[in-house]
């Protein structure tokens, strides 16, 4: 819920947005807690400047815009933006004809354990009829996942997690991590002093959790299927959109 001093008036509001709209990721990051304390005055202005704003992107101030919205008291207005955006604001899509808007609408609301859960089925769903039947996806069946739906669950998770989660975050921190697994465990909080983290229970279902925390993926099996999914041509080019100066 919205709480603290409101904006004194709708012209200090319209600055903020525009402020938080324009500036860099850190710029952006600097207002998070000016955004979180602002009042009706800012939800106002949301609805109408997300239609200026390019849903075939994957720029998380819209995302984040969204979610303050939702987190609002104001029932009326949450219901209001849904009725407008009933599939999800970010445009995005399947050459594997799957559904993305329950997914859109989990992360919308920042039920991100739900999104997890609903990601893992759709990866499934991607790897073909034998990952469905048996529950779970080879390392060998990620390199014939399409992009199109590799590069929308990642614009998703991008565009709802102020660009801290996704396959192209995790593909960022492996990088840092100099491709060290063991290095890159504890990182995303998924492991801690040589042990698992135990699922569901111990994971941070929040935009709290550390960076890279989601979508989880098995590691029971060791790491081939993570590093088939971050070596997908489709993760790969994200990661380079993001280092030529994308704001994320």
């Amino acid at each position: 819920m919205l709480s603290g001093p409101p904006v004194s008036s709708t012209v200090d509001a319209d600055q903020l947005l525009e402020s938080f709209l324009t500036g860099s990721a850190r710029q952006r990051r600097s207002l998070l807690g000016t955004l979180n304390q602002a009042g009706s005055a800012l939800l106002d202005l949301i609805p109408d400047r997300l239609d200026h704003l390019d849903a075939t992107g994957d720029d998380w101030a819209a995302g984040h815009l969204i979610q303050l919205l939702l987190a609002s008291a104001d029932t009326a207005r949450q219901q209001a933006l849904l009725a407008r955006h009933p599939q999800g604001w970010l445009a995005v899509t399947s050459v594997a004809g799957l559904d993305y808007a329950p997914l859109q609408l989990h992360l919308m609301r920042q039920a991100f354990e739900e999104a997890d859960r609903l990601t893992s089925e759709h990866l499934r769903q991607l790897a073909g009829a034998g990952a469905v039947r048996r529950g779970y996806v080879y390392y060998s069946e990620v390199a014939t996942m399409p992009a199109t739906d590799l590069t929308s669950l990642d614009r998703l998770w991008t565009c709802y997690s102020q660009g801290r989660f996704g396959f192209s975050a995790q593909a960022r921190l492996l990088l840092a991590c100099q491709g060290q697994w063991e290095r890159l465990w504890p990182r995303l909080g998924w492991k801690a002093d040589g042990t698992w983290t135990r699922y569901p229970g111990a994971f941070q279902w929040s935009i709290d959790a550390p960076e890279g925390h989601m979508p989880l993926i098995n590691q029971l099996r060791g790491v081939r299927l993570m590093d088939a999914l971050l070596q997908h041509p489709a993760i790969q080019a994200r990661l380079e959109e993001a280092a030529a100066g994308r704001p994320r």
